[in-house]
């Protein structure tokens, strides 16, 4: 907490400051001035809670002095100190609120316990404050997410809070819904939120709109702005704020509905706003879209053929590297900022071509090192239209790879590799499910393999596992405790040192080290 002092005799000032503990009542800085001129300019910069003032003052005395104050730092404690017994100034001080007026010659204990009162009374206004500020941003929120329902259905609920906040709504006022979407998996603490949320409404002040949010399934941000139309120069500032506010986090899109008078409109504008943030998944992660901007679609090099997964096939049996590249690129021209799809039908594509290059491999007896073990849940949680396809095309090129690295594999051994990235993430798999999958003894299975490959079965097994191991932990999303029974070991602690055997770390180790 901050002490300002202000007084024209220096020899009262260094007196007041020596002759007490300020650190024991909870003063971290004491700061002075000579006249209330300087004391305003002090008070400007650095924000004191408290003011010990003398009375009079040359140029401007103390009570002109909090009077203005009064308007820079409205929850300022004034405490005065006077020689003079003038009845004026004494009303003058109550009327600013004093907590006491000290007359000189100053007594250090009467200082001493003044500006204990003060203190105790800044701390209650700051508590009353933050209390009235936290019950005005639950008020906010709430009145947000109502925005978010058809006017109709919560139209008195909206006028009553609205009147709560005392928010002045005319006829011209103009609503716009910004929804933004993060790959946040988990409530950002209010603090933060809150935060966010002033330095927002701080950002629009001098274009006098202002605005209320709420959060709405832990990704999702809802902000409702309003005020007076902005212009095509205010929304590109709009714009490029919310952009470099949220470039904290890995992955966002942000989407703005149409720009609609009155708060019985606000529905239809968030109703546009989440249409649009659907489309924001064909476009790069951090893209602002709105509809005061034509998006930049770009043309399609051509249609997709009639039955993509066959082509596809096709090109990778045949080992056709470069075909299968321009083919990938068409895809890509073909969905990139399209917004006359749906996510989920480019998904739905993409799930197939996934599929088939998996049918290539077993065609031609390759074992992918990067098999999908849940193709549906990664491509749920893929953020973005060029993640997506950033995927497809490392699944690609890994295909080739192994097509172009792997002699013609014996086909047995191809068919036990297989067996092993289909079931690896059993813990019951052995050597026997192994040896009967394809119709041969336990025995020979095993010294066939070691002979073929130079690896028994179970080193085999436990590399692969590891390897599978490795990709999880890469990934936050994963925790440590369910890694092991994804990849075939129920008991965590032998997972562990399996783990720190394989690599030389800790599962929690590697995951450090590779974050």
């Amino acid at each position: 907490m901050k002490l300002l002092i202000v007084d024209d005799e220096e020899l009262t000032r260094t007196g007041v400051i020596s002759s007490i503990d300020w650190q024991s009542i909870g003063i971290d800085e004491v700061l002075q001035a000579d006249d209330g001129v300087n004391g305003i300019e002090v008070a400007r910069a650095h924000r004191p809670d408290i003011v010990l003032c003398d009375v009079r003052m040359p140029r401007l005395d103390g009570i002109a002095m909090l009077e203005r104050l009064e308007g820079i730092l409205p929850d300022i404690v004034p405490v005065f100190m006077s020689g003079y017994s003038d009845k004026e100034y004494l009303k003058a001080a109550i009327k600013l609120k004093a907590v006491n007026y000290i007359e000189k010659p100053l007594d250090p204990s009467e200082i001493r316990e003044a500006i204990i009162e003060a203190r105790d009374l800044c701390l209650e206004k700051k508590r009353t404050r933050h209390n009235e500020s936290m019950h005005s941003l639950e008020t906010a929120s709430h009145l947000a997410l109502l925005l978010t329902q058809p006017y109709a259905q919560v139209k008195e609920s909206i006028s009553q809070l609205t009147d709560e906040l005392a928010l002045t709504l005319g006829t011209t006022t103009t609503f716009t819904a910004i929804v933004l979407k993060t790959d946040n998996t988990q409530e950002l603490p209010p603090s933060e939120a809150n935060a966010m949320y002033l330095s927002i409404r701080d950002f629009l002040k001098p274009f006098h709109m202002d605005c209320i949010f709420a959060e709405k399934h832990v990704q999702y941000m809802v902000y409702f702005l309003f005020g007076p139309a902005p212009g095509a120069s205010a929304w590109k500032s709009i714009e490029d704020f919310f952009c470099n506010l949220y470039s904290r986090f890995a992955r966002f899109s942000i989407a703005a509905g149409d720009t609609l008078t009155g708060i019985s409109k606000a529905y239809q504008s968030y109703t546009s706003a989440v249409i649009l943030l659907q489309n924001s998944f064909f476009f790069p992660a951090g893209t602002f879209l709105s509809p005061n901007k034509e998006a930049s679609l770009q043309e399609k090099l051509s249609e997709l053929p009639a039955n993509p997964e066959n082509e596809f096939l096709s090109l990778l049996t045949a080992k056709n590297e470069e075909k299968t590249r321009a083919f990938l690129e068409t895809l890509f021209h073909y969905y990139d900022r399209n917004q006359n799809t749906l996510p989920n039908q480019a998904k739905d594509m993409y799930y197939k071509l996934f599929r088939t290059l998996d049918e290539a491999a077993r065609q031609l007896k390759l074992t992918l090192s990067d098999r999908q073990e849940n193709l549906i849940d990664a491509l749920e949680k893929v953020f973005s239209f060029d993640e997506l396809h950033q995927k497809l095309l490392a699944k690609t090129e890994n295909f080739f790879q192994t097509a172009t690295n792997t002699e013609e594999e014996n086909s047995t051994i191809y068919l036990i590799k297989d067996y092993i990235s289909q079931k690896y993430m059993n813990e019951t798999l052995s050597v026997k499910d192994i040896s009967d999958h394809v119709f041969l003894s336990t025995s020979y299975v095993c010294t066939f393999f070691k002979n073929e490959t130079g690896q028994t079965l179970n080193q085999y097994l436990t590399e692969y596992r590891m390897e599978k191991a490795k990709q999880l932990l890469s990934d936050p999303r994963y925790k440590i405790a369910d890694i092991s029974s994804r990849v075939g070991y129920s008991d965590g602690n032998y997972f562990g040192k399996s783990f720190k055997k394989y690599t030389g770390f800790s599962p929690s180790e590697y995951r450090e080290k590779m974050s």
